[in-house]
């Protein structure tokens, strides 16, 4: 039989083994958090510097996508990670791809941390060698350089994809919309959103209940003429996602195209009426 003495000194000495076996493991992870890579503002990438998107603007540049749980957000040069987190607090499954294998690390940490690892993913992968075609939404903070060469392959991607880069254009390439912060709305550096809807290619010759409908496109703009009888009306309009609009002859058009159809409506002074049209030869 134990004596009382003895199950007192046996339950101290118990307690006195957790608890430093506790304050081991918490030093153990201290130690390991002290170890964890850091971050430094300017730190030297594959192809651009590191500086940290502020988060007033992540947060305006997904408002401007109209980010919803539906999407496919892809975050290119995702750093630590807190555009592809906010994006999927959001709802939505979120991909990031950087090149330093630190940082992806570092991210998929920072996930961990909001509880967002089953929506937010990264990947270590070069942005050149990267299939964009899952996205609904893009986002990135590149060099303007780096956004040339990957345009082409951001035009190919499905009609109304959204693209949204902090501060950095591409090129002749104007943006949909853009929008600038400043330190009340909690930004000072790098503080300018820029959105792009990535559009239908329409561009040839369409064929109309009315005449011939010839479209000259440049991105998102358009130029052209619409036969009218023995009139050419010249044509000026632009293309957001599937949807068209441009004015003819003092009339309104307006219209969705699906594949080689457009459908939609065409106003003039105050009547509306359908009007369609389907691709034709001389497509470019």
């Amino acid at each position: 039989m134990i004596s009382p003495r003895c199950l007192r000194h046996s339950l101290l000495a118990l307690s006195m083994s957790l608890i430093a076996a506790g304050a081991a493991a918490q030093a153990q992870k201290d130690q390991q958090e002290q170890k964890q890579f850091q971050p430094q503002v300017g730190q030297q990438g594959k192809d651009v510097v590191w500086v940290p998107t502020p988060q007033a603007l992540v947060d305006k540049m997904l408002d401007m996508a109209k980010v919803t749980p539906k999407d496919f957000v892809m975050d290119l040069g995702s750093g630590d990670g807190r555009t592809v987190i906010t994006a999927a607090k959001r709802g939505a499954r979120a991909l990031g791809i950087e090149y330093n294998p630190d940082m992806v690390e570092l991210s998929k940490h920072n996930a961990a941390k909001e509880g967002m690892t089953d929506k937010a993913q990264f990947q270590k992968a070069d942005l050149f060698e990267t299939d964009f075609s899952r996205a609904t939404v893009i986002t990135m903070f590149l060099l303007p350089d780096i956004n040339l060469k990957l345009r082409p392959k951001i035009l190919n991607l499905k009609p109304g994809t959204r693209v949204v880069s902090n501060t950095f254009t591409m090129g002749e390439w104007e943006a949909d919309e853009s929008a600038t912060l400043d330190d009340k709305a909690g930004c000072s550096y790098y503080c300018t959103a820029l959105l792009w809807i990535v559009p239908a290619k329409i561009e040839g010759t369409w064929q109309t209940a009315n005449g011939e409908l010839t479209l000259r496109q440049t991105f998102q703009k358009l130029q052209g003429t619409l036969k009218s009888g023995e009139r050419l009306l010249p044509v000026n309009g632009r293309v957001r996602g599937e949807l068209i609009t441009f004015t003819a002859g003092g009339a309104e058009y307006t219209g969705r195209i699906n594949g080689s159809a457009i459908e939609g409506s065409v106003k003039t002074g105050g009547n509306s009426a359908h009007w369609s049209a389907t691709r034709g030869a001389g497509r470019s």
